[in-house]
């Protein structure tokens, strides 16, 4: 995989921005809009002008006064950076509650992310299909990433197998890990890891609720690391 100059520059608040201004941009993009101020965008993401003109600023962008952002420009700068410029193969590990609902999410085929695979510990849903895929042993993982040219791994499988499970796709040359595990793994240098964790959103959704308090998204950011997360069993 080719390095995008300038990408780990960029700090993870605002890459993690970025993303949603790329889904934000790609909408208005399909609904015939050419063009978008800071102000519109920052509205619709709950962000101010200013953050954004200053993520942008990052890519390149500075926007022209009186008329806004070339919206194509800024998907094709975005896409480039964020590597959404190229298709990517993905295979998921666990084929328990999660991880065959990621399997059978159509969207993310669309989104360029094929999941080529899936595979599970459990010898006796080997063969088994979920989302038109065959579920595969263990010890197949090496030879299908391989054959596949998988490039990504989810991991939805309990605490006590993800950091196991981590190794071997590392080993096997993935070079991107997306875990669901409640727990937190250690990978190399130069391998790519985030962290879902559905358990803290909740709390940060019960907090807000019990409050009426927000937590603004920087400051949740710079204070939480996403490879530090604990997600919910994938029983």
């Amino acid at each position: 995989m080719r390095p995008v100059p300038g990408r780990k520059s960029i700090p993870r608040p605002a890459a993690r921005r970025l993303s949603l201004y790329l889904r934000e941009l790609a909408m208005r993009l399909e609904q015939g809009e050419s063009t978008v101020s800071s102000k519109a965008l920052g509205r619709s993401l709950g962000l101010t002008d200013a953050q954004v003109r200053k993520d942008l600023a990052i890519c390149g962008h500075l926007g022209h006064p009186g008329r806004g952002y070339t919206i194509s420009d800024l998907v094709a700068s975005l896409r480039t950076i964020m590597g959404r410029d190229r298709d990517w193969r993905v295979c998921v590990v666990g084929a328990g509650n999660i991880g065959r609902a990621l399997v059978s999410y159509d969207r993310f085929r669309r989104e360029g992310f094929a999941i080529a695979a899936v595979f599970d510990g459990n010898p006796a849903l080997a063969g088994q299909e979920v989302g038109g895929l065959r579920i595969r042993p263990m010890k197949d993982l090496a030879s299908v990433v391989a054959a596949e040219r998988i490039n990504l791994g989810i991991v939805a499988v309990p605490r006590e197998s993800a950091q196991q499970v981590a190794d071997a796709l590392v080993a096997a040359g993935v070079r991107g890990i997306l875990n669901f595990a409640p727990r937190r793994i250690e990978v190399r240098e130069g391998i790519g890891i985030v962290s879902v964790d559905f358990t803290v959103a909740l709390e940060q959704l019960a907090f807000q609720t019990a409050t009426g308090l927000e937590i603004g998204e920087d400051a949740a950011d710079d204070d939480h690391e996403p490879t530090d997360g604990e997600a919910p069993t994938s029983a």
